[in-house]
């Protein structure tokens, strides 16, 4: 099969493509991951991309994957407000592009690369699928020059033009059925985790023999690490590493972890909680396989693979049952759901797993399992091979 990937990022580089924790923006390593895992099933994947800096090539290669970067405005890397005027003329190239040797399925990502393929597919008979990654809503708006209500109505078009919409969990399933999309048109394919890479074995990072609780540093303004910090108040003994954002320098001219280290003042838990700055993508798995319990309460994160790494990695989870989590955390076997916003239940669950160290050992096992078995890429590719071919 000849499959088009279009996104607004990319990352060709072999040696990152399979880490989704590696890049802030996430999208371009998730979809390079993807191009990888297709062209190891044996189909024929390009990936077009706007070229976002002059040291783009026109074409590169990499682990079987063609990559095509699209001169349209300039070659920088740009915000959704100054990118939709350049979709005009990144649509008339991959049209140009596709005259000329049309796929069998184009395989869109993000709202605003689904709008270009489906403008460059216009007169054809090639089914464009859509995955967006996120979408929009007015509290999770971060761009103030963005108007969320202009995205959501076009990313109602895109969702409903499409063939087929690939939802990254059943959370957004529920969200595009809201926006008026027909459930016959969803399938559901979550993204894939290198099992290779996040697994059981392997290296440890270094701690203390202190019960360890791992998070993820802010991402969104759901993120629930308020609640977290407040729990710890009632989990004497236990630490919290705070992993990821602005370089270990910069952590303190973040508002929001400046926001956080002052709670943990106020409840009185500052010297059990750390934050390590930005973690290389090669120490991520050691880190997960150092926590006892990773913790991810964040309610609005659609595209978080943090806490099924961390399960691929052996380490059980605890997350919020409004968050995307709920489809990987098997609640009572992999980990636990708890309802966001309350820090006693939290702090409960969490001892109750802290106090029985073969409980916390067989959710170990089951996460472990449960994520080779669910979210592996080969699996990944598989199903979403499927769902071209049913879109065709």
């Amino acid at each position: 099969m000849r499959i088009a990937l279009v996104t607004g990022h990319v990352s060709p580089d072999p040696a990152a493509r399979r880490s989704t924790s590696a890049d802030p923006r996430g999208q371009a390593l998730r979809v390079a991951a993807l191009a990888g895992t297709l062209a190891d099933l044996g189909h024929q994947v390009t990936v077009y991309a706007r070229k976002d800096s002059p040291a783009r090539p026109r074409s590169e290669s990499a682990g079987g994957v063609r990559f095509e970067y699209v001169p349209a405005g300039p070659a920088a890397a740009l915000p959704e407000d100054r990118l939709l005027p350049q979709l005009g003329a990144f649509s008339d190239a991959l049209a140009q592009r596709w005259r000329q040797n049309p796929p069998d399925v184009v395989h869109a990502h993000f709202w605003t690369s689904g709008l270009a393929a489906l403008a460059a597919t216009r007169g054809t008979r090639v089914p464009v699928v859509q995955t967006f990654h996120s979408l929009a809503a007015p509290h999770k708006t971060t761009r103030p020059a963005q108007d969320p209500a202009v995205r959501t109505r076009l990313e109602r078009l895109v969702a409903r033009t499409v063939r087929t919409v690939l939802a990254g969990n059943s959370a957004e399933l529920s969200e595009l059925a809201g926006l008026g999309v027909p459930r016959a048109a969803i399938t559901v394919v979550p993204f894939g985790v290198d099992t290779s890479k996040f697994e059981p074995g392997g290296a440890t990072a270094r701690r203390s023999k202190r019960p360890r609780l791992l998070a993820a540093a802010p991402s969104s303004a759901e993120h629930g690490l308020d609640t977290l910090i407040r729990a710890l108040a009632a989990l004497p003994g236990a630490e919290l590493l705070i992993a990821g954002g602005p370089p270990r320098a910069e952590i303190f001219e973040d508002p929001v972890l400046q926001g956080l280290a002052r709670l943990a003042e106020r409840a009185g838990v500052s010297d059990r909680v750390m934050f390590t700055g930005k973690v290389s993508p090669p120490r991520v798995p050691a880190l997960l396989r150092s926590a006892d319990l990773f913790v991810h309460v964040a309610s609005d994160e659609p595209t978080g693979i943090l806490p099924v790494e961390a399960m691929a990695c052996g380490t059980p989870v605890v997350a919020s049952t409004e968050g995307a989590d709920q489809d990987a955390v098997v609640d009572g076997a992999t980990g636990v759901l708890v309802r966001p916003g309350n820090p006693s239940a939290l702090a409960r669950r969490i001892r109750q797993l802290l106090s029985s160290p073969m409980l916390l050992e067989g959710f170990g096992i089951a996460a472990a399992d449960r994520a080779r078995s669910r979210y592996s890429w080969e699996r990944v590719g598989q199903e979403t091979v499927a769902a071209y071919e049913r879109a065709s």
